[in-house]
């Protein structure tokens, strides 16, 4: 991958020929068979690379081989890059946790919620209390949009939102969703979808920045994240890699070409929660400022105590997301998974019956994406492939057992 650091396991405290198992499975249970045209794989520790490898291709109908600059569709693994841009703001005064999103959204004042009696009568009624920034940030707005739309006021936004012309952006979608009611009240329950495509409208909106502009300024350049943003540039075109689908019983079906894609378009959309394309280098960078307590290579991006604040687990009353969660996400359990601002948290190996630590945190993307980064070990591992969607195999708990038999000390 683009990166200066040499890959140097022992020095990284890993057993070299334990981190071959990584190679070997991957290539063997999903790349050679043909469940995943490629993939890409990096673990290091501190600032020590102990693990990178380049699997298959990226490309299946041009034959194009994984290189280690090959550019993803990292989709919700733009969610953690969204959340730190907009907790620089709360360094910056900008906002508290618990101020209403309307006192920014004015047009959000007066949001309704949409209940359900058993009878089937629907009334609308005010919300127990005012969304909050901290909702938004923790996907506990009631917003309508979840991956897999179950709800009456998903469709309503879905076909609102097909209706309106082309060239919707952040501020047009906050103006659709003031005339739909939320799914729940504010705070009660957990809806992955929507939200953190508002936490990329309040940076706009608090920054007086484009979305894509201020994560340029304040997050990219200074992490020397090249190869990350909302579309891939045409100098750039012959690293982006093919998107598939999986389907049962046969090899993945192509479903974005990288030529075709609408990623090789500059996008009027700029979604916080899934609109981004990185490379295993780029996403690196970003995951040791993570591991290095908000800063790298003596440039901080966050304070050390606010991504204290961001990975504790915020969930009401200390829950796990097996009690508030509507819906799923990914092939991740929500069992001993918290949630903080941003990043699921693990509560525990016993609690998630995987090999880890308390307080890991951690995300993925729909296209079977996946980080993680853990504090108590000084670890951190990138898995990157192009498979829809990210429910199909295990990939991250098996790249977990396989990263943790390797550690020496």
């Amino acid at each position: 991958m683009a990166t200066s650091l040499e890959v140097d396991p022992e020095s990284a405290g890993m057993d070299p020929e334990r981190l071959e198992r990584i190679t070997e499975h991957f290539e063997s249970r999903y790349v050679r068979p043909g469940r995943i045209p490629g993939c890409q794989i990096t673990v290091s520790r501190g600032d020590r690379l102990a693990y990178s490898r380049s699997i298959g291709i990226m490309d299946r109908e041009r034959g194009t081989p994984v290189a280690d600059d090959t550019i993803w569709r990292i989709y919700s693994m733009t969610k953690p890059i969204t959340s730190i841009a907009l907790m620089q703001l709360y360094e910056r005064g900008a906002f508290q946790l618990t101020d209403p999103v309307h006192r920014f959204i004015p047009e959000w004042a007066d949001l309704r919620v949409e209940e359900r009696a058993e009878d089937g009568s629907v009334r609308e009624v005010e919300p127990a209390r005012p969304m909050s920034v901290r909702d938004a940030l923790m996907h506990m707005t009631g917003l309508p949009g979840a991956v897999v739309p179950d709800h009456p006021v998903d469709h309503r936004y879905q076909a609102a939102i097909q209706a309106a012309a082309s060239g919707m952006t952040l501020e047009g979608a906050c103006t659709i969703l003031a005339g739909l009611p939320l799914k729940f009240h504010p705070g009660t329950r957990w809806n992955y979808g929507l939200s953190t495509d508002i936490c990329g409208r309040l940076v706009e909106i608090l920054s007086g920045l484009r979305f894509d502009e201020y994560l340029r300024r304040e997050i990219f350049e200074p992490l020397a994240m090249v190869d990350t943003g909302f579309s891939v540039p045409d100098r750039s075109a012959d690293r982006f890699a093919a998107c598939y689908r999986y389907q049962p019983g046969g090899a993945p079906a192509l479903l974005d070409d990288p030529v075709t894609s609408a990623y090789r378009r500059q996008r009027s959309y700029l979604s916080g929660a899934g609109g981004l394309v990185s490379t295993s280098g780029d996403y690196l960078r970003f995951c040791r400022m993570l591991l290095g307590e908000g800063q790298l290579d003596g440039v901080r991006i966050i304070g050390r105590k606010t991504l204290e604040l961001m990975t504790a687990n915020h969930l009401p009353g200390g829950a796990d997301l097996s009690r508030l969660a509507t819906g799923g996400f990914g092939e991740s359990g929500f069992d001993g998974v918290g949630f903080g601002l941003g990043f699921a948290i693990g509560l525990g190996p016993a609690a998630t019956a995987t090999a880890g630590s308390f307080g890991e945190f951690y995300w993925g993307g729909a296209a079977s994406t996946a980080f993680w980064v853990d504090p108590v070990e000084d670890l951190t591992a990138i898995f990157m492939t192009q498979l829809l969607p990210s429910t199909i195999y295990p990939f991250r708990s098996q790249l977990r057992a396989l990263a943790y038999q390797a550690l020496v000390d």
